[in-house]
């Protein structure tokens, strides 16, 4: 009886185990990312004012579905909450968060997604602007 062809398989278990684990661990270290890093960089507005546009989520009741910070009384449940809103990658789980798409959907959110919980409130395209401006401070 000869043991060279056992320890020969049990070099190659060995081996292919060794393999294994090692890309088991790459694609576990590879998935695990720093969420601060990986997150989009924070929206800046270009245009509007921020202080009229945290009086005007409040005029035009946006606060009556979501929880806008710094706004008062804005602690609605409808909608999801503005909380970091300038990280977030996407408005609406659709558009890229970009200044003019965001603009676009505060003016009129059911052009883009008809049938959308968001009403069309008419907002005008200065009071989007402003709107959008306070947006982009919250991160």
């Amino acid at each position: 009886m000869t043991t060279r062809p056992r320890t020969r398989t049990r070099t190659v278990l060995c081996a292919t185990a060794g393999w294994l684990a090692v890309s088991v661990a790459a694609v576990v270290l590879a998935s695990c990312g720093d969420s601060e890093r990986d997150a989009a960089p924070p929206q800046v507005a270009r245009s509007g004012d921020p202080g009229r546009g945290a009086q005007l989520i409040s005029s035009y009741g946006c606060s009556t579905c979501h929880t806008v910070p710094g706004v008062a009384d804005a602690d609605g449940l409808v909608g999801p909450p503005l909380t970091d809103f300038a990280r977030r990658s996407y408005i609406a789980g659709k558009l890229p968060n970009t200044e003019a798409n965001l603009h676009r959907w505060i003016e009129n959110p059911q052009a883009i997604e008809p049938g959308t919980a968001m009403p069309d409130l008419g907002v005008t395209p200065q009071d989007a602007a402003d709107i959008t401006a306070y947006l982009y401070t919250l991160r």
